[in-house]
């Protein structure tokens, strides 16, 4: 018996749930990993796994063994990278998914310097604004725009704060009048991100942390921020946008902050990848450059 690899088919098993998704991703069938599997229980004379028609999940004495399983792995795989890497020219295919807006708008810069960088490393970059499984659909890397949440389930690297406005036409807050409070906010047409079956309220916070929830009139909605961005140009309503989108708009004087001294919740913009991707030199390069080109975002300007 192979032992490290019925250790990666048990890992893989557990960190995908099920027999089929962990031979997709080892590149074998289910019953090679299913008997990969039953021979290192065999071997260690303990059930790891509970199997049901529905699901498969590890026993107690599974999830302590996985533990230590995937130390061990990784301790072989950083052995693996420290020969066979360390002097290479980094090369393969770099498989990244980003939201639309921030890959068009500043991302598409970035790796195309990366991509000079190295030339070697063929990148694939896809854009779309929905969440998606990084391993199921086979991304590498996943760049996010979002609060970070403590149960993620992802490594994550940080690249920048993504900070956020409310902002609305010179035009609009003539006809219409400026807030002063988030309570006015409720008077206005708002322009809101996701759909019509989104909460249409807004959660803001005054310099002294206390919470508003705004209950919004939305006149329209759209899960691209640059839509949001022409519309409240257009004068068609109050939007909450990041300055990332909004910045130029803000400085050329053709949108205007609305309350200032309410902010919502932080949200970050960062990389997520797979426990077991961290030694990938391909992804540690493409993290230290990311992090290098954002450390200050050129679309953060004080006039925003």
């Amino acid at each position: 018996m192979d032992k490290l690899e019925s250790m990666r088919a048990f890992v893989a098993v557990v960190s995908h749930g099920g027999f089929a998704a962990a031979g997709r991703q080892m590149g074998l069938s289910r019953s090679v990993v299913n008997k990969l599997v039953g021979q290192l229980e065999t071997e260690l004379g303990v059930q790891l796994l509970q199997r049901t028609t529905r699901r498969v999940s590890p026993t107690d004495m599974g999830r302590a063994y996985h533990e230590r399983c995937v130390d061990i792995l990784a301790e072989v795989a950083a052995a693996d990278v420290a020969v066979s890497q360390l002097q290479a020219e980094p090369k393969g295919t770099l498989r990244i998914n980003a939201p639309m807006s921030f890959g068009t708008m500043h991302l598409a810069q970035a790796i195309a310097q990366f991509m000079n960088r190295y030339p070697a490393i063929q990148v694939q970059l896809t854009l779309n604004d929905r969440f998606i499984d990084l391993i199921e659909e086979g991304f590498d890397v996943t760049l996010r725009i979002a609060e970070r949440k403590a149960d993620e389930p992802l490594v994550v690297q940080d690249l920048a704060p993504i900070r956020r406005v409310l902002c609305a036409a010179p035009s609009y807050l003539a006809t219409h009048g400026t807030p002063a409070h988030p309570e006015e906010l409720g008077e206005h047409d708002c322009l809101q991100y996701g759909h019509l079956a989104t909460h249409s309220q807004w959660q803001l916070t005054d310099k002294n942390g206390k919470p508003f929830t705004v209950k919004l009139h939305c006149r329209g909605y759209s899960n691209n921020g640059e839509v949001l961005r022409e519309a409240a140009i257009a004068g068609a309503g109050i939007a909450l946008q990041p300055t990332f989108i909004v910045g130029n708009a803000i400085k050329a004087g053709d949108l205007v902050v609305v309350l200032p001294d309410y902010c919502p919740p932080p949200i970050t913009a960062y990389l997520g990848y797979a426990p077991n991707r961290h030694l990938s030199t391909k992804i540690q390069l493409l993290t230290a450059f990311l992090q290098d080109w954002f450390k200050h975002p050129a679309w953060d300007m004080k006039e925003a």
